[in-house]
């Protein structure tokens, strides 16, 4: 079955999470996921209070900008939210947005490099390692969490460029993919992490999350038609209009290509977040296998 979920989009005030958050629990959302832009909200924060304040909900904090934080400071935050609320809490890391990063001072020469020493140290740290490593950005000297996660913790990783997406398959337990990826581009990322995955010896299951532009509702086409063109996602097949089973065709679309989870992402100007969560879990879910 394909996992339905909905983003908290960090345009709207923090203090609106708490009605959003509890909308989706009540209408039986799977998961909800939270965005950690520069300079809007905090995704670990959010994530926290948002897993407080809901009783079943899976809440995701992605994608955090690995440059901005220390790989052991990440772990802890992990593992506090993976021992308070087990099963619940799903954290996503990527290169972050590069003029962002050098807005803080934290843009590195080779983010590629930069992602991979962390997923390595940060899966480590979360399996309950001590780690010393001296790596190009990664240094950490005998390190081990005193509160690890009782149980394994996924690292999920995003990213768009070939040399990442395989990279996600040989050091990630799972991939996120924006919502500038249409199906084509889902069937081309999956066959990049697994490329990846082979690669490095790796088999099992590897989760593959992809959102989706969705509006709905009284000016649906202007308001998607608006937010595409301020992000620059302007190309045909992306985003979806209409009512819940134009919504539910459009998840398959992007399960069939190898999306095992489908986030729908409003557009920054939804008139009712709440509502919003409220369509996908009750009108939309039941439509899709």
């Amino acid at each position: 079955m394909t996992t339905l979920g909905a983003v908290f989009r960090p345009q709207l005030p923090p203090e609106r999470l708490r009605s959003v958050a509890r909308a989706a629990d009540a209408a039986g959302l799977e998961e909800l996921w939270l965005w950690e832009d520069c300079f809007l909200a905090s995704g670990v924060a959010s994530t926290s209070a948002a897993l407080a304040w809901t009783e079943r909900l899976r809440v995701g904090a992605g994608l955090l900008p690995v440059p901005l934080r220390n790989v052991a400071l990440t772990a802890m935050e992990a593992a506090t939210l993976h021992r308070m609320f087990p099963g619940r809490a799903m954290l996503a890391v990527g290169h972050g947005v590069q003029p962002w990063m050098g807005q803080t001072g934290a843009r590195v020469e080779s983010p590629m490099t930069l992602l991979r020493e962390y997923l390595h140290a940060l899966r480590a740290l979360l399996g309950g390692e001590r780690l010393t490593v001296d790596g190009r950005y990664v240094r950490l000297d005998d390190v081990a969490l005193d509160w690890p996660p009782t149980v394994p913790v996924p690292v999920h990783a995003g990213g768009l460029g070939p040399r990442t997406l395989r990279l996600t398959g040989e050091a990630a337990d799972g991939t996120v993919l924006d919502a500038s990826v249409p199906a084509d581009g889902v069937r081309r990322a999956c066959a990049l992490v697994a490329e990846g995955r082979a690669a490095a010896g790796r088999s099992g299951p590897h989760p593959v999350t992809v959102y989706l532009h969705v509006a709905t509702g009284p000016g649906a086409r202007e308001r998607l038609r608006a937010e595409k063109e301020r992000t620059g996602n302007t190309a045909p097949g992306l985003g979806v209009t209409g009512d819940a089973r134009a919504v539910a065709d459009a998840v398959v679309e992007l399960a069939e290509a190898g999306a095992t989870a489908v986030i729908l992402q409003p557009t920054s100007d939804e008139p009712d977040p709440e509502g919003f969560v409220r369509f996908a879990a009750e009108r939309v879910r039941p439509l899709v296998p």
